[in-house]
């Protein structure tokens, strides 16, 4: 079962539950599901369809931090909004999973003491192997950290 049937199966469910808040979001999520299978002519692939789910949480996660602190209703929304999202998005790594994946990459290329031109080396044999899997603004957090 897609991402796309999953979701207009638990929006119906939503519909029928009466829960608006809910079904707006999954409504919002299915289109942008929609919107890129249309613009790749094709039914879209797994990590594809995570892309947009993990595009969309970005979006909210922005919406939230911009937001002033006066503005209730719509830090209420965007937390609501971000619930319902990440019960699809995949279980991110933990910092601890990611230091370990950090170390095999050093350890590959035989970095022991990495600087900072080391970095974008670093970053791109890194990036692949926690695509999709991890925040990439805490993967560059943790990478920066091993820099003396």
């Amino acid at each position: 079962m897609s991402k796309i049937d999953e979701i207009r199966s638990a929006m119906v469910a939503a519909m029928k539950a009466g829960e608006k808040e809910k079904k707006e979001t999954l409504s919002m999520l299915l289109a942008a599901l929609k919107n890129k299978q249309i613009d790749k002519r094709a039914d879209l692939t797994e990590e594809e369809e995570i892309q947009v789910i993990m595009k969309e949480i970005k979006q909210t996660k922005e919406t939230l931090e911009m937001t002033p602190a006066d503005r209730t209703d719509i830090i209420e929304e965007c937390n609501r909004r971000l619930t319902v999202l990440e019960a699809y998005a995949p279980k991110m790594m933990g910092e601890d999973e990611i230091k370990a994946i950090i170390e095999g990459v050093l350890s590959e290329l035989g970095i022991e003491n990495p600087t900072g031109k080391d970095k974008g080396n670093i970053m791109k044999h890194l990036m692949p192997k926690v695509k999709g899997k991890a925040d990439g603004k805490l993967v560059n957090d943790l990478v920066s950290t091993y820099f003396k």
